[in-house]
């Protein structure tokens, strides 16, 4: 009974003031803002993709002969970014699929448009982390010395009153004081996300209730944690301060700190290094190359030697489709090697990045931001492994095309070369060969994203979760024992 009424009291303290309507205000804002700019980028980004692809298999269609059958994949946008764009918009969306190039997204949205890269897009992941966050330390920062400036702490402990019950009562009221206000937004964005037709499944909403858990979890925690400055203060305009030090310090400086010292600790090769180290070997690999087909038509050269200019020709139309398929062959060869040196070179890197990133995660978790932020990029799939994810299913995609590609040219004759004609007359031609008819392009392999079952969105995010956890009942009870030795008067 006690309980409920001091519940009630800090519950309708916290309506009747200026902090409730202006935290409504601001979270139904930029809730329903975010929502909509979310739903917006979603679709653009399915019909891009839609309609890349579709140019895609129109030129396709339209090639000549198999060696000219060209393929690019795109990575599948996700429904959950509406509510967490992660590093979704950093990535890059497509890559282009051919025997010469290895994987590699390009084009990401920052890249496109780097105007969005200065001042981002603001999402509900950043709106918990950040907005909600500072609210809820400013509606509990007073929330012990408050009281006793105004003398109501000494009035209500000069009768029997348990000062765990009278704790509880307060923190509990001033939780749901914050949680009021954001209740209705969210309402509102759950119900334009399923009245615009975002493909949301069965998985999507359990991520979704997940991430409404670790929000509240989140800003419990400070919650928590401006009770507990306000315990351990007498003026409260002392723990205003000195809760938003702290706010500053967990929300905006640890998560960065952390990764900034992983980057100086663990060196990390940049992507123009690997890639001059990939076009340095490419280029020592060509030269190599170049120098044994100049070998080999000296050889052939000098078969040729004595003969009449009627006999020379003879034997070249004789051998030049085979000396044509040679060539061909030892280009492929070296491109294997180009290829088996390349995944070596980013499988390096790869470790060294992935050593860098368990470092500066680690380093990060130290903030309970770090945790959320985290938390919620796994359950929404826009996660730190996103871009690994989809290049290892591309790289897998490359070579069943590359080898699909490579069989139907030899199953059709033609191994992609490129007959070189020489006449006194017409001076000397290229001449590429076609195929006979349309290509049948009905069994092609077509690139699938890579499947995650719900388990492996949610099982990750379970360390961050029990963190936030721990913390936040490390913090409730430094709170809790703060008061019990708290100077009432």
């Amino acid at each position: 009974m006690l309980s409920s009424i001091i519940i009630r009291k800090e519950l309708k303290s916290i309506l009747l003031s200026p902090k409730f309507p202006a935290t409504f205000g601001v979270c139904s804002i930029l809730l329903l803002l975010s929502v909509y700019i979310g739903i917006r980028e979603y679709k653009a980004a399915a019909a891009q993709t839609g309609s890349a692809r579709q140019l895609v298999e129109q030129e396709q269609r339209e090639a000549t002969s198999w060696g000219g059958v060209e393929n690019r994949v795109f990575r599948e946008p996700d429904p959950m970014q509406v509510f967490v764009a992660g590093l979704q918009n950093n990535i890059g969306r497509l890559s282009d699929v051919s025997p010469m190039e290895a994987v590699k997204l390009t084009h990401s949205v920052y890249s496109d448009d780097p105007i969005f890269a200065v001042f981002r897009f603001i999402d509900f992941a950043f709106i918990v982390q950040v907005v909600l966050s500072l609210f809820a330390v400013l509606f509990t920062y007073d929330a012990v010395n408050g009281e006793r400036e105004s003398g109501t702490l000494a009035l209500t402990f000069s009768n029997a009153v348990p000062r765990a019950r009278y704790l509880g009562g307060k923190v509990i009221g001033a939780w749901l004081g914050l949680v009021l206000p954001v209740t209705i937004p969210v309402l509102l964005s759950v119900l334009i996300v399923m009245l615009t037709g975002v493909p949301f499944l069965r998985e999507h909403w359990i991520r979704f209730a997940t991430l409404m858990g670790i929000s509240l979890l989140y800003f419990t925690f400070f919650a928590m944690l401006g009770v507990l400055i306000s315990a351990l203060t007498k003026r409260s305009s002392v723990s205003f301060l000195l809760s938003l030090v702290v706010w500053i310090a967990l929300v905006l400086i640890v998560p960065r700190a952390g990764v900034m010292a992983a980057g100086q600790i663990v060196r990390v090769p940049t992507v123009a290094e690997l890639d001059g180290q990939i076009a340095a070997y490419s280029k020592e690999r060509m030269a190599q190359l170049m120098e044994q087909m100049e070998k080999r038509w000296q050889t052939r050269n000098a078969a040729m030697q004595g003969m009449s200019n009627e006999e020379r020709t003879a034997y070249r139309e004789q051998h030049e489709w085979g000396w044509l398929e040679e060539e061909d062959n030892a280009r492929k060869e070296m491109q294997k090697e180009i290829d088996r040196q390349t995944a070596k070179y980013m499988e390096d890197m790869r470790n060294r990045k992935q050593e860098q990133v368990r470092l500066g995660l680690a380093l990060s978790r130290f903030s309970p931001a770090s945790a959320f932020q985290l938390a919620a990029m796994q359950l929404a799939g826009t996660d730190v492994n996103l871009k690994t994810r989809y290049e290892d299913a591309m790289q897998t995609y490359r070579q069943s095309f590359n080898a699909y590609r490579e069989k139907k040219q030899q199953e059709s004759g033609n191994t992609g070369g490129i007959r070189i004609t020489v006449d006194s007359n017409s001076g000397i031609s290229f001449q590429t060969p076609r195929e006979a008819g349309t290509l049948d392009l009905s069994d092609m392999p077509r690139f699938e994203a890579p499947k995650i079952q719900l388990p492996e969105y949610i099982a990750p995010a379970f360390i961050d979760i029990g963190l936030l956890v721990i913390v936040g009942m490390m913090v409730f009870a430094g709170a809790f024992a703060a008061f019990l030795r708290y100077d009432v008067r």
